[in-house]
């Protein structure tokens, strides 16, 4: 189930990018081809109006083809024949959208509970695996109380590879159960795999704005090792890569879903506004030329180098989905 979440959040994020470039390119009287969710053969399409709807076979993308983006047209609602203004908006409003995505997810102010109630148990952990479920309060560790959640850790990190008896409460009902924490390979912390419950205390627009701010800015910098060689390359994550985490944070509740939500939205953002041929980015540096200019760039000549752009970005999706392969054991991992 947690894969099911997994790739249904990854392909809103993408949804949400489409539906922006969508609204935007309709708004200003841009012709839309197709709306489609997903990659490869379609499974089911119907045309409403003027614009087919479909779903297809990968759930790993998405897009959203405008009518004779790439080439001259008569037809008044080509993307060409669209005044200049209308153009910009239809590619800036993709990236706008996750953006926007992610300053509302982080406006959330949220705040921990101090009393050791248990806000989410992660499951295949032994405290998932010995019954103890969200809402259980902690009430002792072997014979030690336990009045703050501050309290567990340390108690824990005492037993690596021994038997524990937790006591809890549910529903005003003292029950007890044994298990052995495990060492997380992650951290190096010693774990029964629970969460602290959290609660929303707020909502703040400006803190979630200045949250997003920074969060892109270390992803600029990043960006920015990576071109000059200044990182490892093996810190890219692929497609897969990104389910397999988005996987992992499913099975540690919904604010861990939410905040890696926040981050693939704000990541997906930012890459497609790179000056890159066939990502919006790429299509936004042509209308800049062609505002400078003011004159389009000859449509057939723009088709060309955004063909062969795409070509490198699906030869560099393949690479980093082999990566991916590599990387993760995904029998186990999906079991």
């Amino acid at each position: 189930m947690t894969v099911i979440v997994a790739i249904l959040i990854f392909n809103a994020i993408v949804f949400a990018h489409e539906a922006g470039h969508f609204a935007a390119a309709r708004l200003g009287g841009i012709k839309v081809v197709e709306f489609a969710l997903g990659m490869g053969p379609k499974i089911i399409s119907r045309k409403f109006g003027e614009t087919t709807y479909s779903l297809r076979a990968f759930p790993i993308g998405g897009y959203c083809l405008m009518l004779d983006k790439d080439e001259d047209h008569n037809d008044p609602g080509a993307f060409s024949n669209r005044p200049l203004k209308s153009r910009i908006a239809a590619i800036v409003a993709g990236p706008l959208v996750n953006t926007l995505i992610t300053i509302l997810i982080y406006s959330l102010v949220v705040s921990p509970v101090s009393a050791p109630v248990i806000g989410q148990v992660t499951v295949g952990m032994p405290a998932e695996k010995a019954g103890i479920v969200s809402g259980d309060e902690i009430i002792k560790i072997n014979d030690v109380n336990i009045s703050n959640w501050n309290e567990i850790k340390p108690e824990v990190g005492k037993y690596e590879g021994q038997q524990i008896t937790v006591t809890f409460k549910r529903k005003g009902v003292l029950k007890e159960v044994r298990l052995v924490p495990v060492k997380n390979l992650n951290t190096e912390d010693i774990v029964i795999g629970i969460a602290q419950k959290i609660t929303v205390g707020g909502f703040s627009l400006p803190e979630g704005i200045k949250t997003t701010g920074s969060v892109a800015k270390m992803m600029l910098i990043f960006l920015g090792k990576l071109i000059t060689g200044k990182t490892n390359a093996d810190e890219v994550s692929g497609p897969i890569s990104i389910i397999v985490y988005m996987n992992e944070a499913a099975k540690m509740g919904l604010f861990s879903v939410l905040y890696l939500t926040a981050i693939i939205s704000l990541n997906l953002g930012i890459l497609n506004l790179l000056p890159v041929p066939a990502l919006d980015g790429g299509r936004l540096t042509f209308l800049l030329i062609e505002l400078i200019r003011r004159k389009p760039m000859p449509a057939e000549k723009e088709g060309v180098v955004h063909f062969v752009g795409l070509v490198a970005l699906m030869a560099l999706s393949l690479f980093l989905m082999y990566k991916d392969i590599i990387r993760f054991n995904l029998i186990e991992i999906f079991r």
